[in-house]
């Protein structure tokens, strides 16, 4: 428990400190769907992010998700309660509106199963890309790497992305 209030102060600091700077370079926003393969259980959820970029190639950003879809491993339902997040966030920009993004960071979740409640913190680390179909929306796929003390998750993540 003192693992995942320690993940939900980082993302809280991290969120709250987006507003004071948002004259700087650019804020946004991202909704969307991830498939959480937690350890052999593929498991849906709602993604949403906010990130803040100090310059072109480093930036902040915020997660939090909560479980939509459970599976069923043997005899033992599994569904995702919720996961928070906080990372920094490496861009390399290929084109004017097309970036690809590398990040790191730590990662809380809880898992509810049949047997009872499964809580993982630990590192996590992805890559992604996202385009710009517009100046201020695009569209965004990464894939991120939690490696949690009580087991790991591969989440592959499609969403909507919004700059402020």
């Amino acid at each position: 428990m003192k693992s995942l209030m320690i993940a939900a102060s980082t993302a809280a600091l991290a969120l709250i400190a987006v507003p004071a700077v948002s004259q700087a370079q650019e804020v946004y926003g991202t909704v969307g769907y991830a498939n959480v393969d937690a350890d052999g259980a593929n498991l849906g959820a709602i993604q949403g992010r906010l990130g803040y970029k100090f310059n072109p190639y480093v930036g902040i950003e915020g997660e939090g998700a909560f479980g939509i879809g459970d599976d069923t491993v043997g005899a033992v339902d599994i569904e995702l309660k919720h996961q928070l997040g906080a990372y920094v966030v490496g861009f390399a920009p290929v084109a004017p509106n097309v970036d690809l993004f590398a990040r790191v960071g730590y990662s809380s979740a809880e898992f509810d199963t049949t047997l009872g409640s499964i809580d993982g913190d630990g590192v996590a680390y992805g890559v992604g890309g996202q385009y710009r179909f517009t100046d201020k929306d695009g569209v965004r796929l990464d894939w991120t790497r939690h490696d949690y003390d009580a087991g790991n998750a591969d989440v592959w993540a499609l969403a909507y992305t919004r700059k402020f």
